[in-house]
């Protein structure tokens, strides 16, 4: 676990200082584009259901309701202009490189659940999935992302957590960076 922490942290490290500049620019652009804040900081489930906050560039309007994306009738309604960009990119993710400094999360677990996400929440800790840190990407996020159902995503959690080791978190940053590119699984 130590190694895995060592490599999260350096790994973060780097990639905040390579994305500085184009995080600036995406924060300009979320800025001049929509009133309200750059980032949207949301309250999400972390390793033995501990809360936290961890930041997105913002996407949404700021009236949009606090709930999980599926869960809207109509997600495009609430984007922002250059959220559904971000979004298909996933640049909108980037600041969570903040949240893996800080040890909230890792390069590689689980999605972190919204705090009203009960069901996920329930299901994941009944597979022990809550023991793990959240992470930025996951085995579920290379295996269907937004398309999953919840009882798919915890199954997806659990296998994760029955086979990580460091070889499979690279297998898992590979196959996202491919996924990244090719903007696959994105709904909205």
């Amino acid at each position: 676990m130590w190694f895995k922490r060592v490599f999260d942290f350096a790994v973060a490290a780097l990639a905040l200082a390579v994305f500085a500049v184009p995080m600036l620019f995406i924060w300009a652009m979320v800025r001049g584009t929509s009133s309200g804040p750059a980032l949207y900081w949301s309250q999400r489930v972390g390793r033995d259901n501990q809360l936290f906050w961890m930041p997105k560039f913002r996407t949404m309007r700021t009236d949009a309701p606090v709930v999980a994306t599926h869960l809207l009738a109509d997600p495009a309604q609430h984007l922002t202009p250059v959220g559904g960009f971000l979004r298909k990119t996933s640049l909108d993710e980037l600041p969570q490189l903040w949240s893996i400094l800080k040890g909230d999360m890792s390069l590689v677990g689980p999605r972190p659940a919204l705090f009203n996400q009960d069901d996920l929440i329930l299901a994941r800790t009944e597979e022990n999935v809550h023991r793990l840190l959240p992470g930025l990407t996951g085995w579920a996020q290379v295996n269907g992302r937004d398309e999953l159902a919840i009882p798919e995503k915890v199954k997806l959690d659990a296998e994760y957590l029955r086979r990580q080791s460091f070889w499979f978190d690279l297998r898992i940053l590979g196959v996202t960076a491919l996924k990244v590119v090719g903007a696959s699984g994105v709904k909205h």
